[in-house]
């Protein structure tokens, strides 16, 4: 080989090693920060909730500020008798229905900050396996809602009892299929999900589970009117123990047959040992009955007939004899 290659090679050697190092820490580097942003999301998320709440407090009380100066501006004009009493009514309801919106923003960063402060503590460590990261846990939490509708869309007995569920015309089945769907389109489809895709989904899962309780209980107070709603079931059972109350049921009534199958075979063998000692007493008076009875007595045995004599017939009446 040419000394000139060798040279080159001497000189040159540690470009492979460090293009090959550079790209390594680099891949480990992009890994790294990808789950680093899995487990901050939900951090990230309510941070930005807490940036929203103050922008939308902000609006809420610029909007009291703008509706006390209508107030102010109307009342003027009430005085000078160009405004009327409803329009001076009507801008004050204004100021009111404005403080309000000042109260509930004021209450939504409240909550937010209590939301900020709840994640930070509850922060995934680094080891922690993939099912328990932010997303992953949102995921089931919505696919928990999920699996609550479809028991009462494949059991046969829920959707005879509660027919509403399955029923897409009904209002509040309606509501929760519409926010079940726009749920469904805010899933993060990759790995990759931002703070604000993620409060966006949380808050739609909000929205379904809510819309579902609301549905459920709906359809349980119809049901308990119509008569369908199973008796021994107290009300909606949580996701957890969805189908656990049916079993119960299930279990009630294989009971209560066994109980019934029961006192019916105890009442046959009384029945046919009542016959049984009806037949034997009986059987007993009869043979009683048809035995031969006693001879009578010497002193209770009635005197015998004197037969008839010379073989004569006895006369009809009686003749008087002489002396």
């Amino acid at each position: 080989m040419d000394p000139v290659v060798w040279t080159a090679i001497a000189e040159f050697w540690w470009v492979g090693p460090t293009v090959i190092g550079t790209g390594a820490v680099g891949w480990l580097g992009v890994r790294g920060g990808r789950r680093q942003r899995a487990r901050r999301v939900a951090y990230d998320a309510a941070r930005l909730d807490v940036r929203t709440a103050r922008q939308d407090l902000a609006g809420a009380r610029v909007a009291a500020k703008i509706a006390r100066a209508e107030l102010a501006r109307v009342q003027a004009e009430r005085a000078a008798s160009r405004a009327s009493a409803a329009d001076v009514a009507t801008a004050r309801q204004r100021v009111q229905q404005a403080q309000h919106d000042v109260k509930a923003a004021s209450a939504s960063l409240r909550a937010a900050r209590a939301r900020v402060s709840a994640t930070r503590a509850a922060l995934p460590a680094s080891s922690t396996p993939p099912e328990q990261l932010p997303l992953a846990k949102l995921i089931a939490q919505h696919e928990a809602v999920t699996a609550r509708w479809m028991s009462y869309e494949t059991d046969a007995a829920k959707a005879i009892a509660f027919p509403t569920l399955s029923d897409g015309s009904h209002p509040s089945t309606a509501a929760y299929l519409t926010l079940q769907s726009e749920a469904l389109r805010l899933r993060p489809k990759g790995p990759r999900v931002t703070a604000a895709e993620f409060a966006a989904y949380r808050a739609a899962v909000d929205r379904v589970e809510r819309a579902f309780d609301d549905a459920e209980a709906d359809a349980w107070r119809i049901a308990r009117a119509a008569g369908t709603a199973p008796r021994d079931l107290p009300g909606p059972a949580p996701a957890s123990t969805a189908s656990a109350p049916w079993t119960v049921v299930a279990q009630n009534v294989i009971a209560r047959s066994a109980e019934s199958l029961s006192r019916a075979t105890e009442a046959a063998a009384a029945a046919f040992e009542q016959a049984r000692s009806a037949a034997t007493s009986f059987s007993t008076d009869t043979s009683r009955k048809t035995e031969p009875s006693d001879p009578p007595r010497a002193s209770e045995a009635p005197a015998p007939e004197s037969p008839p004599r010379g073989g004569d017939t006895p006369p009809a009446w009686p003749v008087p004899r002489r002396g």
